[in-house]
């Protein structure tokens, strides 16, 4: 059946119950737009997550001070409190294009006073999703999936029920491991224009893609090609596709150039691939990768999420037996991984300690 999250806020009326919760689940900075939106104040841990770059959260503090907002970090939390009367709409433009900061400033947008322009927005298919939900619910955003976002502040949002979009990157990653280990997989339940990227790029190094409606197919029977890639904001290629592509790459015939245009340590399941037999050299945000004929199974870890997504692709390419350690970090964004790639011929176990 499908998966739902049923919320009841109608006990939540005053701050102090869901600013407890927040302290004691150290929850996604995503909170304190909902929280100072709603209740005037916020106090919120720092982000944490993948660990493969800085997280400034600077952008997200310039719109809510743009907002009325008083932002204080101290002792790993974020601290805010809105003007007497509510936030009150303003003029944001984002120095870098950030969906941390696009949705977070959304969120508390959608309660504050008068119009709030988003300058420099988010455009990926889940600002737009995150819209949607939002005017489902009596919010009035315009021009999501724009750089331009307008924000007319309600009084009040009510209850309702939605449906979230696919997730383009667990799509992704299954297209690309279709494509690098070979064979003609369907998967369905996706919204093939979100893909258009990844699919452009499967398509450059060899794989065989065909769109339906609400699914797409990949078909692999030859050894890829060498292509170069570089990862971008929506509408280019996703960093969060990155290490996928740079494991297929690591077999595809040629020389192919990886550039990340996104967070400064993307690259360190580089040494991982490398105990696998992978020709990888990195220079800053570049990565050049010679295809090798073949890569063999060895012992490896899981940096972060994608890294652990990329390892699962190559040890399916690998001759022998792969073991991936810190697989906590796959499970954060996928589920039942190892019985989807079962069910198409793969052979995952897992060992719990």
């Amino acid at each position: 059946g499908r998966n739902t999250l049923e919320i009841d806020c109608s006990r939540a009326r005053n701050a102090t119950a869901p600013i407890e919760l927040v302290r004691r689940i150290r929850a996604s900075y995503y909170l304190i737009g909902a929280e100072l939106g709603r209740f005037g104040h916020a106090h919120v841990a720092m982000p944490g997550g993948c660990n493969f770059g800085v997280r400034p959260i600077d952008q997200h503090i310039k719109g809510f001070e743009a907002m009325g907002a008083m932002v204080e970090q101290s002792g790993g939390y974020v601290c805010a409190d809105a003007p007497k009367g509510g936030l009150r709409g303003g003029h944001i433009y984002l120095d870098i294009v950030s969906v941390g900061a696009t949705m977070n400033i959304m969120i508390a947008a959608v309660l504050a006073e008068g119009r709030t322009i988003i300058e420099n927005a988010a455009r990926e298919p889940h600002i737009v999703d995150l819209a949607n939900f939002l005017n489902s619910m009596g919010a009035d955003i315009r021009g999501a999936g724009t750089d331009s976002i307008r924000i007319q502040g309600v009084e009040r949002l009510h209850g309702g029920t939605y449906s979230v979009i696919p997730d383009q990157i667990e799509a992704g990653t299954y297209m690309a491991a279709a494509a690098a280990v070979g064979g003609d997989v369907l998967i369905e339940n996706v919204i093939p224009k979100h893909l258009d990227c990844i699919t452009a790029k499967l398509r450059e190094i060899g794989a065989d893609i065909t769109e339906y409606d609400d699914a797409i197919r990949v078909e692999s029977a030859y050894r890829l090609h060498r292509a170069n890639v570089k990862t971008m904001p929506y509408p280019g290629f996703p960093t969060d596709m990155q290490p996928q592509i740079g494991v297929a790459l690591a077999v595809a015939e040629g020389t192919s150039v990886i550039t990340e245009g996104v967070w400064d340590h993307r690259y360190k399941y580089i040494n991982e691939l490398r105990k696998m037999g992978a020709a990888v050299t990195v220079d800053g945000r570049v990565a050049v990768v010679e295809g090798v004929e073949t890569l063999r199974g060895a012992s490896v870890d899981a940096c972060d999420l994608r890294a652990g997504a990329a390892l699962v692709i190559a040890g399916l390419m690998a001759q022998g037996t792969t073991e991936i350690y810190n697989t906590h970090f796959i499970d954060r964004g996928y589920e039942h991984l190892e019985e989807k790639l079962n069910s198409l011929g793969a052979k995952i176990s897992r060992t719990r300690e």
